[in-house]
């Protein structure tokens, strides 16, 4: 029983280390970026789910089970966007390419892989975990999300009223007389 869990230990070991595997990737708006995800070579992929965490239960960034993808459990935002980089992962590759990013996009994905391998006698499959941060930079290199761009709109919005209101005040003054007498 204890030579059972050592040589588990030691043949599950590249996977466990899969389990920490966390990539940083920078990209500009409107470029098409791979985001990376693998499996050993010779196992079969049953299952590739690509999450990110503030998504909560709205739907995966994309999802693929028993040799097909299945757009109705995507979420809206990501509709026509990701693809499998490889659609036959040959090797392992359960990387997908994220089409036309934008400040939205920036976040933590997360690649679970559920495998099946040959040569294990186990009933329970191994499963891989790959981490990876997107962040979307604009040209000057500036780093940019979805709550920057909102602050931003909501500070425009601001001078913009104030702007109004300080001419809307004046054009009144103007016609009383109050100024120009």
């Amino acid at each position: 029983m204890i030579l059972k869990a050592v040589l588990s230990c030691f043949l599950l070991s590249p996977l466990v280390s899969a389990l920490t595997d966390q990539q940083e990737v920078k990209v500009k708006p409107e470029q098409d970026v791979a985001l990376q995800c693998r499996a050993p070579r010779g196992s079969s992929i049953t299952l590739v789910e690509w999450n990110r965490a503030d998504l909560k239960s709205d739907g995966y960034v994309f999802f693929y089970r028993n040799k097909r993808s299945y757009d109705n459990f995507q979420h809206p935002s990501f509709h026509g966007r990701v693809k499998l980089r490889d659609p036959e992962m040959k090797d392992g590759d359960a990387s997908v390419v994220l089409m036309k990013v934008s400040v939205n996009d920036t976040g933590t994905y997360d690649c679970q892989i559920i495998v099946v391998d040959a040569g294990r006698a186990e009933a329970t499959p191994p499963e891989i975990k790959h981490l990876i941060r997107l962040t979307v930079t604009d040209p000057d290199g500036n780093v940019w999300s979805g709550v920057n761009v909102a602050a931003a709109a909501v500070g425009s919005l601001v001078v913009v009223v104030v702007v109004v209101v300080i001419v809307v005040v004046v054009c009144r003054k103007c016609k009383r007389g109050g100024w120009m007498a």
